[in-house]
């Protein structure tokens, strides 16, 4: 079984897709989630480029498995290596990987950077040089290859060899405008194998729709290393889709991208990803939407009853997936059942037990409800269904009041009525909105029977319209991340009334917390 690297740049180049916003917790939380799925590398960033970029190298998250690289470009011209700002902010960086990127193309040597085709060589390979004198494992990118390949196929490959004497570690080859073929892929890369031999990589975009096939052509053609995003997030129409990619290779072609016993966690983490990048993964994705193994024609259901495999490519379940999955979004009864153990270890557990099937029915009834993001939530549920939780307080009744001005700075109003510890209580909070006004006023109802209560604090808060046809009478997915200083954990509601929403995951939110610090049992 022939390994192929994998650099996942969701944070580098995902980040630049319309939309993406991440902020310093989703990019740790990215990063290791990234890093228990089993990527080699993780390029989290431009470290001279973005003040966020920096922070994040500044404060690293402790990785398992994967290695951190930062992204730049080759030494400006003119400038010595050792003069230039933007290599020294790779090096600043401290990362044991740096992923480099110079031009390939003698037309935009001349009109980008403005400098001569022999130049641009001078600058791949000393930049190179430079910063594998100091220690560093380069992974060239290529940038442009493939069209500069198409203008000049000799200066193409000239700018491999500069980057190879400079001590490159690895080539990758970038179809950076995502408009090649897989024929010309598979030539491209044959020629580079041939003259230029050592390791080679891909890295595409798919403008033409050939992203993840383009991927699959390098490395067929002998690439050893395949950069891209894990959900295809990127700028323009994004980046080769990783979990389609590491997929396709390692179920149909026996390559190893990640460790086998990870594969099964695919569909859980993309979804995990999307829920922190605040996106809907579309429901026809290959191998990880929720349709991907979903059948509606009733002939279909009559021979997947029969025999899976007439309607199904590969078994779901290799992925974290399953037939017919529904807008529960869970990953499997397999990851099920580890968050139960989770919750009862002393307990023995079967996927035919009648307990846990009962447990996945009442899950298909949650409409919207997703817990990748918020396992919190899902503990909580699991030992509500198993009757072994009493809450640590329950609501009676809930008003939110909000100014009707146009004044933006106006407060929001929250009144509760909640049972805890045995009897009734009434408590308010004024916040800057509604939901900041509803945890000032929980809080409030607590604090005299959980003076720890005030240690924790809400972290982030996303809203994603699930039916955007219904327009304002449309359900949404509210989702919470909270922190107390030594753990973090998120929580998620599901309602027509975004207050109610909130509020769901807010209260779980609190629940967990209590739970977590041994205030309840």
């Amino acid at each position: 079984m022939r390994k192929v690297t994998v650099l996942d740049t969701t944070l580098r180049d995902g980040a630049q897709g319309a939309g993406i916003q991440f902020s310093a917790q989703d990019r740790r939380a990215i990063a290791l989630l990234l890093d228990g799925l089993g990527v080699d590398y993780i390029e989290a960033g431009q470290s001279a480029a973005h003040p966020g970029d920096a922070a994040f190298f500044a404060a690293k998250p402790a990785l398992k498995h994967a290695k951190l690289a930062v992204f730049g470009a080759t030494a400006r011209k003119g400038v010595p290596p050792g003069e230039d700002a933007g290599l020294a902010a790779l090096l600043a960086a401290d990362t044991g990987t740096v992923a480099l990127f110079g031009k390939s193309s003698a037309a935009q040597a001349r009109i980008v950077l403005r400098c001569e085709p022999g130049e641009n060589l001078g600058m791949i390979e000393s930049s190179v040089a430079f910063l594998t004198g100091r220690g560093r494992e380069i992974i060239y990118d290529a940038e442009h290859f493939f069209d500069g390949f198409r203008e000049d196929a000799a200066y193409a490959l000239e700018t491999l060899r500069a980057a190879r004497r400079g001590g490159a570690a690895l080539l990758t080859l970038c179809d950076t405008n995502g408009g090649t073929l897989p024929d010309e892929i598979d030539a491209a890369v044959r020629r580079v194998m041939t003259e230029i031999g050592g390791a080679v990589g891909i890295h595409t975009h798919n403008d033409a729709g050939m992203a993840d096939a383009n991927s699959l052509a390098a490395v067929l053609a002998g690439a050893e290393h395949v950069q891209g995003t894990l959900l295809g997030f990127g700028e323009r129409c994004g980046n080769a889709n990783l979990a389609t990619v590491i997929a396709a290779l390692q179920i149909k072609r026996s390559f190893r991208c990640i460790p086998d016993g990870s594969l099964p966690e695919l569909t859980r983490v993309c979804r995990a990803v999307a829920d922190i990048a605040n996106v809907t993964i579309p429901q026809n994705l290959p191998y990880v939407g929720e349709n991907a193994f979903t059948h509606k024609a009733g002939m279909h259901i009559d021979a997947v009853l029969k025999s899976p495999a007439t309607f199904e490519h590969i078994p779901p379940e290799s992925v974290g997936n399953r037939s017919g999955l529904t807008a529960s979004g869970l990953a499997g009864r397999s990851y099920l059942l580890e968050q139960i153990r989770l919750v009862f270890p002393g307990r023995v557990f079967q996927k035919d037990d009648p307990e846990i099937v009962s447990f996945m029915n009442a899950l298909k009834e949650d409409e919207g409800l997703s817990y990748e993001a918020a396992e919190a939530s899902l503990l909580l549920r699991i030992r509500r269904h198993f009757g072994s939780y009493t809450p640590a307080f329950s609501l009676n009744q809930m008003r939110v009041i909000s100014e009707g001005t146009d004044r933006i700075d106006e407060s929001s109003t929250a009144i509760l009525n909640l049972r805890v510890g045995g009897r009734d209580t009434l408590s308010a909070g004024q916040g800057d909105g509604p939901v900041h006004a509803l945890d000032r006023a929980l809080t409030r109802a607590l604090e005299i029977f959980y003076p720890d209560v005030h240690q924790m604090r809400l972290t982030d808060y996303k809203v994603r319209v699930l039916n955007p046809g219904e327009a304002t009478a449309a359900r949404v997915r509210v989702l919470i991340s909270s922190a107390d200083g030594a753990s973090a954990w998120s929580t998620v509601g599901v309602s027509e009334n975004i207050v109610h929403a909130s509020w769901q995951a807010l209260s779980d939110s609190v629940e967990y917390f209590l739970l977590n610090r041994g205030a309840i049992q």
